[in-house]
């Protein structure tokens, strides 16, 4: 098995921690790549979009010919999750603040996102959700988050703060709005492992 992180920018250290630990507790092996270039997306099972600034990520995933790869990888059902920044990428559809800055999408779960939805990097926060995958509350740790204002008959709303959905999935997609690499919970890359690993 291996598991790509996009490493161009954003919490890419965290995220192959967590992924490490995450195996650790399950007794599973599996090989972590970090992806600068392409070639290496095709390669992998499983994938990971970290946080970051959406509008330099979704141009240089362009810029490397990433972007057309994992559009493959998700259209045979690469398991893939997206973190703030991630879910940004993963959207069809962004607010008037992505139209403004053409940012390029990958347009491939079935939301339309606003880009700060929670306010700016001082407005971060953190929040016990209820996440109907987990089987008790989640602390999430929010930073200059996106959130998932509509979305099609496809996606599963996974949690919410106030009218604001904050994690959903579609298919083998998995979008986070929060920084789950930054808790010691790892009861959300254990889900997506279950995933990569056919449970």
């Amino acid at each position: 098995m291996r598991i790509g992180v996009i490493a161009i920018q954003g919490a890419v250290s965290e995220h192959v921690d967590a992924l490490e630990h995450a195996l650790l507790e399950r007794g599973e092996v599996a090989e972590i790549v970090t992806i600068k270039h392409s070639g290496l997306v095709p390669t992998c099972d499983g994938l990971i979009l970290p946080g970051g600034e959406s509008t330099t990520l979704g141009s240089l995933l362009v810029r490397e010919g990433i972007a057309d790869e994992i559009k493959e990888a998700a259209a045979h059902g690469m398991p893939i999750m997206g973190t703030c920044a991630g879910l940004i990428l993963l959207a069809k559809e962004g607010d008037s603040q992505v139209e403004k800055t053409h940012q390029d999408l990958l347009s491939l779960m079935d939301v339309k996102v606003n880009r700060n939805a929670f306010g700016r990097q001082h407005e971060s926060f953190e929040a016990n959700l209820d996440v109907s995958v987990l089987d008790s509350q989640y602390n999430a740790v929010f930073i200059r988050a996106p959130a998932i204002v509509e979305y099609g008959n496809d996606v599963k709303v996974l949690s919410k703060v106030g009218e604001f959905v904050v994690a959903a999935e579609q298919g083998n997609l998995l979008a986070l709005a929060f920084h789950p690499e930054l808790t010691d919970d790892l009861r959300l890359h254990q889900y997506f492992l279950d995933r990569v690993f056919g449970r």
